[in-house]
């Protein structure tokens, strides 16, 4: 016995709800009438409806009351206790007590765990946790009905069969058919061992075979080796033009990508100016469109200059006309009468100083008019130019 059984059996007391206070001290000294009660307590802890004897008195009676408690755990609980230590009533006994207690605390304890994750798991219940589970027990439940449906089939001939089994049982051996029959069986596992002998001789001819193939198949792999490594060592005739065609082709590749950058490198200049030429072709359309509305505008105030000239013209004309009706005697017929032919010589003079005075008038209508015909070629003329 040692001190720490002792304090794990007192803690485990007190765990599992012992009414009594158990010192470390109350098994210093033999006591059997503190063991009887602990050993009762167990009893119905873990059979309230156990029947103990409860005479202990003399020492008949305390035999009987160990022999019935180790019977019991022996049989309920598949623990085995040492009934001398038992009765000794001392710290030996503490140690058999304690395999019972040390049960019945796991026993409380897990329960308490398994409580716990029962809470848990009803808080956070996860199906998909379950589903290999579910799984299994649909398989199961498969192979049960099968099995079931196949039992029920086979009690179903067990009534035919019954009969017949019956029948051979009751039928009377005969020592020549047994004689006989062995013989046959004899015979046919002869010819099993014989067939089994035949295979194995077959096996070891294989194998042999097999060896054989593979020494050939490593002769031939040497064989290839040693010709892999004289083909490494030898140079091949052609290798010196190789490696020559191979420098040039590396020059000749240079080149290529260097005319080729080059190439590449004006077609972007070529692309750039004709941008660049395309942008003044526009800018060019765009002035000389420009000047084709400048110039229609001009045009349009020279016509209306041209049309005000015209009407002033015609205005002067009207004028003179008006001036040449009121003077008949200037621009009339040239019938008069003798009388006065005097008054219309003098008139004539003095008509021929008035049209001597009139003749500036109509040159400058008839410059005005030569000047606005050369204008108006001129235009025509800078429209065709245009």
């Amino acid at each position: 016995m040692s001190f720490k059984d002792l304090r794990y059996f007192t803690e485990m007391m007190r765990a599992l709800g012992y009414p009594r206070q158990i010192s470390m001290e109350n098994f210093r000294q033999p006591n059997f009438p503190l063991v009887a009660e602990i050993l009762m307590w167990l009893v119905k802890r873990y059979e309230p409806n156990a029947s103990l004897p409860h005479d202990i008195d003399t020492e008949d009676d305390r035999v009987i009351f160990i022999k019935y408690v180790s019977q019991f755990m022996a049989t309920k609980t598949r623990i085995k206790l040492n009934p001398k230590k038992l009765y000794m009533a001392d710290g030996y006994s503490v140690q058999e007590m304690l395999k019972v207690v040390s049960m019945l605390y796991n026993a409380v304890k897990s329960n308490k765990a398994d409580h716990a994750n029962e809470d848990v798991t009803e808080r956070s219940f996860d199906v998909s946790n379950k589903i290999s589970e579910l799984k299994q027990a649909r398989q199961l439940a498969t192979e049960i009905t099968m099995s079931g449906a196949k039992l029920y089939e086979l009690l179903a001939v067990e009534v035919d069969l019954r009969e017949l089994r019956m029948a051979a049982v009751a039928r009377p051996l005969e020592m020549a058919q047994i004689e006989q029959g062995m013989k046959n069986k004899v015979v046919s596992i002869e010819n099993e061992i014989k067939g089994t002998q035949n295979k194995l001789d077959n096996i070891a001819n294989d194998e042999a075979n097999l060896e054989a193939k593979i020494e050939k198949k490593k002769a031939e792999l040497e064989r290839n080796n040693k010709r892999l490594k004289s083909l490494q060592n030898v140079r091949p005739a052609f290798m010196d033009e190789f490696e020559k065609l191979e420098g040039d082709l590396k020059k000749l590749y240079e080149v290529y990508m260097e005319k080729f950058r080059n190439l590449t490198y004006l077609e972007q200049i070529v692309d750039a100016y004709d941008r660049q030429q395309q942008v003044k072709v526009e800018e060019t359309e765009k002035q000389l469109r420009r000047m084709q509305e400048q110039l229609r505008e001009e045009e349009k105030k020279l016509f209306n200059q041209t049309d005000t000239f015209e009407n002033f013209a015609d205005d002067s004309e009207g004028e003179i006309k008006d001036v040449k009706s009121r003077n008949p005697r200037i621009v009339g017929a040239m019938e008069a009468s003798d009388s006065d032919s005097e008054e219309g010589s003098d008139y004539i003079s003095s008509g021929s100083e008035l049209a001597g005075e009139g003749e500036m008038p109509i040159s400058d209508d008839e410059d005005e008019e030569t000047d606005s015909e050369n204008y108006d070629d001129k235009d025509d003329s800078d429209d065709i130019d245009f």
